[in-house]
C-alpha cells in the first residue's frame, strides 16, 4: 500500500486530549502528526470556558508537573481564578480559572506549531489500516493515506455525533461541525464495544442585553493561583463573573414544556453525566428545590459572549428564550447561541491496557471522551498519557504507568480500565484513597522526577523544581527547630491572640497545628533569614506536610483494614438507606450491583473509597451485634 507521508505517531482529533498527546509525544522525539478537522479549531473549549474545580485543579496541576501544557496555556489566557474550597484542608482545596475562549485556542495552536517533531494537518479521517491485528496507518476523506507506528484516537463528542435541539436533531461533532460517521463504523467493524453517551450545552448570552445589577458579583481572587508551576506571576487583567438563580415560574414553565425535551421524550437514549446536569433534569430530579444556581461568565475581554453556567439545556430555542425572560435581569436577554445536547459514541474502556492502548490491537490508543469521560481535564491527561505511551511504543521503549497512590491521573485510569463506566466519568476528590498526600500543591513533588527521568521537563524547569525543594526542605527545619518558651515575647502575643496557653515551649510546627493558626500568623513570627528565601507556596506546603502527617498513618492502617475484610458476608435483607453517609449515587449503585460480600463491593464500579469505609463500619457493627 502506497502512504502519502509517514509518521511515528499520529493523533486523530485537537481538543484537550489530542494537544496533550500530539505536544507530548513530538516532545519525546516522535515524529508527530495531529489531524483534525478544522485546524481553526484546535484547543477549542466547546462547552465551558473554564479549567479546573475540584479535583479538575489537581489533575491540571498533574499534568503541568508531567510537562504537559494545559496549564501554562491557562495561565496565559485565564481571565478570572479562583482557589475553591478555600475554607476547607489544602487537600480538597482546588484551583480554577475562566478563560479567554478565543485567546486559549489562539495560544494552545501556537504552543503546538512551536514545538519540533509536530506536524498539524486537516482532514476527516475514514479508516484505519490494520496489518495483522496491528495498526499501520489511517485514510482520510480526501484520499490521502498517513502511515504510523502508533496512532491516538482522542475525537471527543465527534464519534457518530448527533446534536438535539427541541424536536429537531442532526449529526455533528458539535455546533456547526460534521460528526465523524466513518470512523465510528470502522471502530464497530473492528469488534470495539461502542456504547452512547451524552452531555450538553447552555445558551450563549449577548452581555449588552443583561441587567448586571440584578445579579451577585463574583470578583476573582487578589492573588491568583497558577496552574503552572513555573508561573510566576498571572499578567492579564481579570474579570468579575455574577451569580443568578432560576425561580418557580421557570420550574413550572419547564414541566409544562417536558413533552419538547429530547431527553424526556425518548429521543436521547444516551446516558448524560450525573454531576452536570440539564435545568430539565434538575426541575424534574430536584423537585423540591424552588431555585438552581446559575454563574454568568464571560467568554472573554473583547467579546459580548457570556456563558450561562448550570442552565444546559436541549428545549427549543425559542423556549429558551422565553424561559430566560422569567429570570430577573434578563428581561431584554438576547440569546447568541441557543443551548443543545449531544450525544455520541464511546468504546468500552475495559478495553484499554493501563498505557491507554487497547488490547485488540496493537499500537492503537484511545484517550479522552472516546474512553467515556467527561471534561476537558479528564480527557487532557489522558491524551497526555497516550502521548507519552504512543511514543514510547514507536520507540520500543517500555510504557509508563501512574499508581492510585501516587496521582489523580492514576486513579482515573484505573478506575476505567477496572470498572467502565454506566455514565459520563468525572474525577473527585472523594475517588481517591490517598487523597491527602494528593495535593494540588505538591504534584510537582509527586511527578515532576517521572516527567525529568522519561525527557519531558526542559533542563530549566527541573533546575527549578530542585531549587523549590531545597526551599522546603530548609523550611521544614526551621519550623521544626524553631522554639518559643514562656519567657518569649512573641510566646505571649501569640499565645493571647489564640485565648489559649500553649504550654512551657512551643515548636513553629506545633503552632502551626493549632486552631486558628493560618500561614500569615506563621510567616509572621518566622525568622527573617528564611522569610527571604521562601514563596508563600513553599509554606503551604511544608503546612499542609504538617497538617496531614498523623492522618496519613491512620489512613494507611485504615486502606489494609478494608483489605482483609473481603470474605464479610452483606446481610440478604440489608437496606442501604439504612446506612449513614451514604450519597444517593452510592446508594443507587450497591442496590444495583446487590453485592453478597464486601470485596464485590469493593468492585463496584464508581463506588468511591470514602463509601467503602463507611460501609465497612456499618456492616462489622451490624455483625457485632
Amino acid at each position: 500500500m502506497i502512504f502519502d507521508e509517514v509518521f511515528d505517531v499520529i493523533v486523530i482529533g485537537a481538543g484537550h486530549a489530542g494537544c496533550e498527546a500530539a505536544s507530548a509525544s513530538a516532545r519525546l522525539g516522535a515524529e508527530t502528526a495531529l489531524v483534525t478537522i478544522n485546524l481553526d479549531l484546535i484547543g477549542q473549549m466547546s462547552c465551558n470556558p473554564a479549567i479546573g474545580g475540584i479535583a479538575k485543579g489537581h489533575i491540571v496541576r498533574e499534568i503541568d508537573a508531567l510537562g504537559g501544557i494545559m496549564g501554562r496555556v491557562i495561565d496565559r489566557t485565564g481571565i478570572q481564578f479562583r482557589l475553591l474550597n478555600r475554607s476547607r484542608g489544602p487537600a480538597v482545596q482546588s484551583p480554577r480559572a475562566q478563560a479567554d475562549r478565543s485567546l486559549y485556542r489562539v495560544e494552545m495552536r501556537r504552543v503546538l506549531e512551536a514545538t519540533p517533531n509536530l506536524h498539524l494537518r486537516q482532514g476527516v479521517v475514514v479508516d484505519l489500516i490494520i496489518d495483522k491485528n496491528t495498526i499501520v496507518g489511517l485514510e482520510l476523506q480526501d484520499t490521502r493515506r498517513l502511515r504510523a507506528k502508533a496512532v491516538i484516537i482522542a475525537t471527543g463528542t465527534f464519534l457518530n455525533g448527533k446534536i438535539h435541539t427541541g424536536q429537531k436533531s442532526f449529526s455533528a461533532g458539535r455546533s456547526g461541525e460534521p460528526a465523524t460517521i466513518e470512523l465510528a463504523e470502522s471502530l464497530k467493524k473492528l469488534g470495539f464495544p461502542v456504547g452512547r453517551l451524552k452531555t450538553g450545552t447552555p445558551p450563549r448570552l449577548d452581555s449588552r442585553t443583561i441587567d448586571w445589577d440584578a445579579f451577585e458579583a463574583q470578583p476573582a481572587d487578589e492573588k491568583p493561583v497558577a496552574f503552572s508551576f513555573a508561573t510566576e506571576k498571572i499578567e492579564q487583567p481579570q474579570i468579575t463573573c455574577h451569580i443568578g438563580y432560576t425561580n418557580e415560574e421557570l420550574h413550572d414553565k419547564i414541566r409544562q414544556n417536558l413533552y419538547q425535551s429530547p431527553l424526556y421524550s425518548g429521543k436521547i437514549k444516551g446516558i448524560g453525566p450525573r454531576y452536570c446536569p440539564s435545568i430539565e433534569d434538575k426541575v424534574v430530579k430536584f423537585a423540591d428545590k424552588n431555585r438552581h444556581q446559575l454563574f454568568l461568565e464571560p467568554e472573554g475581554h473583547n467579546t459580548n459572549e457570556v456563558y450561562l453556567n448550570g442552565f444546559s439545556t436541549s428545549l427549543p430555542a425559542e423556549l429558551q428564550q422565553n424561559l430566560l425572560k422569567m429570570i430577573n435581569g434578563f428581561k431584554e436577554v438576547k440569546i447568541i447561541r441557543p443551548g443543545y445536547a449531544i450525544e455520541y459514541d464511546f468504546v468500552d474502556p475495559r478495553e484499554l491496557k493501563p498505557s491507554m492502548e487497547t488490547t485488540r490491537l496493537n499500537g492503537l490508543f484511545l484517550a479522552g471522551q472516546i474512553n467515556g469521560t467527561t471534561g476537558y481535564e479528564e480527557a487532557a491527561c489522558q491524551g497526555l498519557m497516550a502521548g507519552i505511551n504512543a511514543a514510547f511504543y514507536a520507540q520500543k521503549r517500555d510504557s509508563i504507568q501512574l499508581r492510585r497512590n501516587s496521582a489523580y491521573i492514576g486513579v482515573l485510569i484505573d478506575d476505567l480500565i477496572q470498572h467502565g463506566v454506566d455514565e459520563p466519568y468525572r474525577i473527585f476528590t472523594s475517588r481517591a484513597e490517598a487523597r491527602l498526600t494528593l495535593r494540588h500543591d505538591n504534584a510537582d513533588q509527586r511527578l515532576s522526577p517521572i516527567a525529568s527521568e522519561i525527557g519531558l521537563l526542559t533542563d530549566s524547569d527541573w533546575n527549578k523544581f530542585n531549587e523549590k525543594q531545597d526551599r522546603i526542605a530548609q523550611l521544614r527545619n526551621v519550623l521544626e527547630s524553631t522554639r518559643f518558651k514562656r519567657s518569649d515575647h512573641r510566646y505571649v502575643s501569640i499565645s493571647q491572640l489564640l485565648g489559649v496557653d500553649l504550654g512551657d515551649t512551643i515548636t513553629l510546627a506545633q503552632l502551626s497545628q493549632r486552631q486558628g493558626v493560618n500561614s500569615e500568623i506563621i510567616f509572621r513570627i518566622l525568622p527573617e533569614e528564611i522569610k527571604t528565601k521562601i514563596k508563600d507556596s513553599d509554606l503551604d506546603t511544608a503546612l499542609a506536610d504538617l497538617l496531614y502527617r498523623g492522618y496519613l498513618e491512620t489512613q494507611k492502617n485504615a486502606n489494609e483494614r478494608i483489605k482483609h475484610n473481603d470474605n464479610l458476608k452483606i446481610p440478604k435483607k440489608i437496606d442501604f438507606q439504612n446506612v449513614n453517609g451514604l450519597s444517593n449515587e452510592m446508594i443507587e449503585r450497591l442496590e444495583r450491583s446487590k453485592p453478597h460480600t464486601f470485596g464485590q463491593i469493593r468492585n463496584i464500579s464508581g463506588l468511591t473509597p470514602s463509601a467503602i469505609s463507611t460501609l465497612l463500619v456499618y456492616l462489622t457493627s451490624q455483625t457485632s451485634k
